[in-house]
C-alpha cells in the first residue's frame, strides 16, 4: 500500500502538472499552437507574487492577484510578440520562438532577481498535520484542491458562458467562427492569456514548498508537455487527469529508487503511451477523410 504522504506529494505535483497542461490545452484547442515557455510562465508568477509581497509590501492575496494578472498580460505578450506573426503566415516557427522566450525570460530574471532562492511566505501554518502517521502540510491539501477547482471552473467556462462557447466553436472549426463573425484572434489572445494565468498560478502555489528562483519552472513544463501528450492534448480532463497519474508515479518512484528512476521511468511511460496511443489515453483519435 502507497504512504499517505507519498500519495499527497503525488498529487501536488500531479495538479501542477495538470494547471500547466491545461494551459497547453486551451491554447492547442482554439490555434493549435502551445506555448513552450509554460515553464518560464510558472517562474514568472513566483517571482512577481515574491516581488509584490515582500519587496512590495502588498498583502498575499492582492500579490497573489497581481502575480497572476501579470501572468496574463504576459500571456499577451506571448502571442502578440512570438506566437501569432508566425502561426498567421502558416509556418511552425512558433515552436522555436515560444522556446527562445523562455530562455531569455528565465535569463532576464536570473539578472533582475538573482541566481539565488527565495523563500516565499505562505499564508497557511507550516506544522504539518499529522495524518495515519504521515506528516502533510495544510499547502499540500491546498493545492490539488485549486488544481481542480480550475479544472472545472474552465469546463464550466468553455460550456457554460459566451466566450467560452465562442473558444470551442473556434476550435471546432476556424473558417466557419469567422464567418460567424467570431473575432478568432481575439479567442487566440484570450487563450494565452488564461493559459499563463494557469501557469502563473501554478507558480505561487507551488512556491512555498520549492522556494523562488529563475530556473524552478523549466523541469515542471517540460513535465507538464508530457502530461498533456499522455492525457490527449485535446482533452481537459484527460490532461487533468493525467497530470494526478504521472505526479502518483513519480511520487511512487522517488520513494522506492534512486531519484535517477524517476525521469527515466517517467519520460519512458510518454514513449510507451505515443506507441500504444498516439492521440493520448483520453484524447479523440483524428478522422482522417477518404
Amino acid at each position: 500500500m502507497i504512504p499517505l504522504d507519498v500519495v499527497v506529494a503525488g498529487l501536488v505535483a500531479g495538479s501542477m502538472y495538470g494547471l500547466l497542461a491545461l494551459g497547453y490545452h486551451i491554447t492547442y484547442i482554439v490555434s493549435g499552437t502551445v506555448n513552450f515557455s509554460q515553464g518560464a510562465s510558472l517562474m514568472a508568477g513566483a517571482v512577481a507574487g515574491y516581488v509584490l509581497h515582500v519587496r512590495c509590501g502588498l498583502p498575499l492575496g492582492l500579490a497573489a492577484l497581481g502575480a497572476v494578472l501579470l501572468c496574463a498580460l504576459l500571456g499577451l505578450l506571448i502571442n502578440w510578440l512570438v506566437v501569432a506573426p508566425f502561426a498567421r503566415n502558416g509556418s511552425i516557427a512558433w515552436l522555436m520562438s515560444t522556446i527562445a522566450f523562455g530562455i531569455i525570460l528565465e535569463n532576464a530574471v536570473m539578472l533582475g532577481f538573482s541566481k539565488e532562492s527565495r523563500s516565499m511566505p505562505s499564508a497557511l501554518p507550516e506544522t504539518p498535520l499529522r495524518w495515519f502517521g504521515a506528516g502533510i502540510y495544510p499547502i499540500e491539501l491546498v493545492i490539488p484542491v485549486v488544481g481542480i477547482g480550475c479544472a472545472v471552473f474552465l469546463g464550466v467556462f468553455l460550456r457554460r458562458t459566451l466566450p467560452g462557447k465562442a473558444l470551442l466553436a473556434a476550435a471546432q472549426n476556424r473558417d466557419a467562427a469567422l464567418l460567424q463573425g467570431i473575432a478568432v484572434p481575439r479567442l487566440v489572445a484570450l487563450a494565452y492569456m488564461v493559459s499563463t494565468a494557469l501557469a502563473g498560478l501554478a507558480g505561487l502555489l507551488i512556491a512555498p514548498k520549492t522556494n523562488v528562483y529563475a530556473g524552478m519552472g523549466v523541469l515542471f513544463g517540460l513535465k507538464a508537455f508530457a502530461v498533456a501528450i499522455i492525457g490527449g492534448i485535446d482533452s481537459a480532463a484527460g490532461v487533468m487527469l493525467a497530470g494526478f497519474l504521472y505526479g502518483l508515479v513519480e511520487a511512487t518512484i522517488a520513494a522506492s529508487l534512486p531519484s535517477a528512476y524517476r525521469e527515466i521511468i517517467g519520460f519512458g511511460l510518454v514513449v510507451v503511451v505515443l506507441a500504444v496511443k498516439p492521440e493520448g489515453l483520453f484524447g479523440k483519435r483524428a478522422t482522417q477523410k477518404v
